[in-house]
């Protein structure tokens, strides 16, 4: 059975609990499991960004919203218990690094003590229940060698953020092991992604919001490490992968407990600079040195290279990153150029940059394991 028929027959009238649904990724994953059909209970402390995704593509409208603070253990676990999930994505999250150096405690509350809050309401579910606990690429201990990080490599980070997340992945790993393997009916498992863009994103001091944010005022934007690499994938992409375990967890419990990580093609790693130049022609720039000034402005630690090997996700899940560099940008550029030009049209072409996508899995699968006659 392919990705996409799976997709439709696992999540079709499932109750799907999704923290930090009103964030970022957490919009899109919304948007994706409504149009399979699932049912959606929504817990966030607040709308995070003005504008936001959740609002432009009216998804309050669409699902159970609860405004709720993970931190608040009492009441994350009344509403795991009265929404019997059959699927919980833990997204809730500080996800800002500039953030974590001016307010490292509510980081550091937030992103491990909020964990633990979801995972401690987990223990009192008695239904079937699939969980995947979303983390962060900087969970590991970086010291920029140019090869991936494994799963098994070590866990760490010089600044709080970086920590944080890594403090999210042990206290996982330690309810894991205390509680939840020993429940037949709750299957659990990590993920780890970074460098995530796409439409809609309007999180400060992230790269793409920064540009939109300038380039829609006709200023440049300023660029802090301009030759810093990374690993970009559009936010689909490891959205598919968390979809993807997800429904290999619900279908046996071979990966129950495990971690996984989701990043792009080697090819998509490219510095921060080269991705505004080509990111700049979709706001046609004739040329893309008009679109950005350097600062040498950066009052707080950046990694200045840090990579994934999917190999585990790619030999385990049979999944595999679909997007090239071209065609990420080109969805990230199209998407706000819509909202800025054809606002009235953002909903219907964001299910389509969905749905394209689940034609470029189809052809992709296809590629790589082709039908052969006798």
């Amino acid at each position: 059975m392919s990705f996409n028929e799976n997709l439709n027959e696992v999540f079709q009238g499932k109750t799907v609990l999704i923290t930090g649904h009103t964030g970022f990724k957490g919009s899109w994953l919304t948007k994706w499991l409504l149009q399979k059909g699932a049912k959606i209970i929504g817990a966030s402390k607040d709308i995070p960004t003005n504008p936001s995704l959740f609002h432009t593509l009216e998804l309050a409208s669409e699902i159970e919203h609860n405004i709720l603070d993970i931190r608040d253990t009492k009441k994350t676990k009344e509403i795991i218990i009265e929404s019997k999930p059959d699927f919980i994505f833990h997204l809730a999250a500080q996800p800002i690094v500039s953030l974590s150096y001016s307010d490292p405690i509510d980081t550091l509350m937030t992103n491990a003590i909020g964990t633990a809050s979801v995972l401690e309401g987990i223990r009192s579910l008695t239904n079937k229940c699939v969980v995947i606990v979303v983390t962060s690429d900087k969970c590991y201990e970086n010291v920029e060698w140019v090869w991936g990080y494994k799963e098994t490599d070590r866990l760490g980070g010089k600044d709080i953020y970086s920590s944080s997340k890594a403090a999210a992945e042990i206290i996982y790993n330690s309810f894991f092991h205390s509680y939840l393997k020993g429940m037949s009916n709750i299957r659990i498992a990590s993920v780890r992604a970074g460098n995530v863009i796409g439409g809609g994103d309007w999180a400060e001091d992230r790269i793409v919001p920064d540009c939109i944010r300038s380039w829609s005022q006709h200023k440049k934007v300023e660029l802090r490490r301009p030759y810093a690499t990374r690993p970009w994938q559009h936010v689909l992409e490891p959205l598919s992968g968390y979809l993807q375990l997800a429904m290999a967890l619900w279908n046996d419990n071979k990966h129950n407990g495990d971690s996984f990580n989701f990043g792009p093609i080697s090819d998509n790693n490219i510095t921060v600079l080269e991705l505004i130049s080509r990111l700049s022609k979709t706001w046609n720039f004739e040329n893309h040195e008009d679109s950005f000034s350097i600062t040498n402005q950066n009052s707080f630690q950046e990694a200045g290279l840090l990579k994934l090997n999917c190999d585990k996700a790619i030999f385990h899940l049979k999944w595999t990153p679909t997007l090239d560099i071209q065609e990420l940008i080109e969805y990230t550029g199209d998407w706000y150029y819509r909202f800025y030009n054809e606002p009235h049209k953002i909903n219907e072409f964001t299910f389509k940059q969905i749905a394209d996508y689940e034609q470029k899995i189809a052809a992709k699968n296809l590629s790589l394991n082709p039908i052969t006659s006798l």
